[in-house]
């Protein structure tokens, strides 16, 4: 089978808009890890944390799709969707919206804001291995190297962490710090790379659905295998997980903010970056998101701030700045 065709190079204009939503896209989502930890100090768990999240922002993606499937006079008709293409819109939503967001909030339980946005930024890495491995992209020397020097500024945070467990795991109580430490970073590498798949999956289906639509209904989707299953996890726990009852106002205030601007804004942000720069390219925009995180939990949480927190995070950065360096041109083969 031959490879999907390549992204048309973007022209300068279409450069600076798509650098200007993966910009705004990724410090918009570096706040909901922020909202998400305000939210746990209060007694909500996970299950209510992105239960709440998802069912605020489900009127929304209703909304969207339902924005950019109606009939315009004037204009034609958006065109019906294949039974291939709702599948895919399908797997979509479930992988990149539900899946990574629910091991995500889950590791967040157990790790810092810092070190949780730093994994998840190294999906450019993880894009760019799925790509080799799914459209035989070839990899050259100089990604590797930076690769490996992204993954190591990861391992330094890793290790900042570990040096402040007793801080960054206090929900964690049953487990020990390298156990909570190491069970939260393996629950959000699991998110980035469901959602790199996602990247890759809607870079190539965005350009015949169209980047409102896809929000729209792959979202929807999303939210609504997210309420089964935390209504599923709260029948199936005694009440126990998943529970509101007892929680202050302030979770209900948080959700709806990161329902809004953290969820549904960026999503739609990062989603024009994808159209207008390429999957690889808007993935390696966003590592701004470490940064912003690091300085947001610092404020807002007390998260400390070491030396070896921001040199990991730089070097995770300069990994990837590297990474997304342009190569030689590309040929159809």
């Amino acid at each position: 089978m031959n490879p999907a065709p390549l992204i048309a190079e973007p022209t300068d204009t279409r450069r600076l808009q798509g650098l200007a939503f993966a910009l705004a896209g990724a410090i918009a989502f570096s706040g909901k890890a922020i909202l998400a930890k305000l939210m746990y100090r209060t007694g909500a768990d996970a299950f209510a944390v992105i239960g709440l999240r998802m069912a605020m922002a489900l009127p929304l993606f209703l909304g969207i799709a339902w924005w950019t499937m109606r009939r315009r006079p004037g204009v034609e008709p958006v065109a019906p969707l294949s039974s291939r293409e709702r599948w895919q819109i399908a797997g979509l939503g479930f992988c990149g919206y539900y899946m990574a967001s629910t091991l995500d909030f889950l590791g967040l339980q157990y790790i810092s804001a810092g070190l949780e946005r730093a994994i998840l930024y190294l999906n450019p890495a993880v894009v760019l291995l799925l790509s080799a491995l799914w459209f035989q992209q070839r990899v050259r020397a100089p990604q590797v190297v930076a690769m490996v020097l992204a993954y190591a500024g990861v391992m330094l945070v890793f290790g900042h962490d570990l040096d402040l467990a007793h801080v960054v795991a206090a929900s964690a109580t049953s487990l020990l710090p390298w156990q909570a430490v190491g069970l939260g970073s393996g629950l959000v590498f699991l998110s980035a790379v469901a959602y790199a798949v996602y990247l890759i999956g809607s870079g190539r289906l965005v350009a015949r659905v169209g980047s409102a639509r896809l929000i729209g209904l792959a979202s929807s989707v999303a939210c609504v295998v997210t309420l089964v299953q935390w209504l599923a996890v709260w029948l199936g726990s005694g009440g126990v997980l998943g529970r509101l009852s007892g929680l202050p106002t302030d979770v209900y205030l948080l959700s709806l903010v990161n329902a809004t601007v953290c969820t549904v804004l960026p999503m739609w942000m990062v989603m024009r970056g994808v159209a207008l720069l390429g999957a690889p390219t808007a993935s390696q925009i966003g590592m701004v998101g470490p940064l912003s995180t690091i300085w947001m939990a610092s404020i807002w949480l007390d998260e400390p701030v070491s030396l070896r927190l921001m040199a990991g995070t730089l070097v995770v950065l300069v990994g990837v700045l590297w990474l997304g360096r342009p190569g030689p041109r590309a040929t159809a083969g």
